[in-house]
């Protein structure tokens, strides 16, 4: 059985990984699912206000785990083993050292496209592409999308 990692960031285009997945699945792969989510770390006037690191770390894993409730749902609704886990930091970096720690085999997730935005200034999925230490499948959007 297949160890799948899903990065989620709350979105639509992020489903579509989701949805992809499924569809696997009811084509006949055996798999289980890591749905994973990458906090930002906290900016300066964060970390003034808060006085807490801990506080902060309460604050990035509750928002993780809201964006990701809509992945882990639909896998859950289809009968499906998943995991999650919550991370802050360079989102790429990250998401290796979860699909390390739960010995993933494969990554699927979202391409939110090329342009300009993504010359300048890189996307997560391209650094997977090239960091991953397993396959990546990126799921691009619809041709009618506007979500960059």
């Amino acid at each position: 059985m297949l160890n799948i990692l899903i990065p989620v960031d709350g979105s639509e285009l992020a489903q579509l990984a989701v949805h992809h997945a499924l569809r696997l699945v009811g084509a006949g792969l055996k798999a289980r699912f890591v749905v994973a989510n990458v906090q930002e770390s906290a900016n300066l006037y964060e970390l003034v206000v808060a006085h807490d690191p801990a506080v902060l770390q309460q604050v990035n894993e509750a928002a993780g785990h809201d964006l990701m409730r809509p992945a882990v749902q639909l896998l859950q609704a289809a009968g499906l083993q998943v995991v999650q886990e919550v991370a802050t930091g360079d989102p790429a970096h990250m998401l290796v050292d979860i699909l390390e720690r739960n010995a993933c085999d494969a990554i699927i997730m979202s391409a939110r496209g090329g342009g300009l935005r993504a010359a300048v200034l890189g996307s997560v999925s391209q650094e997977m592409v090239q960091i991953s230490p397993v396959p990546v499948t990126l799921v691009k959007a619809p041709a009618d999308s506007s979500d960059e």
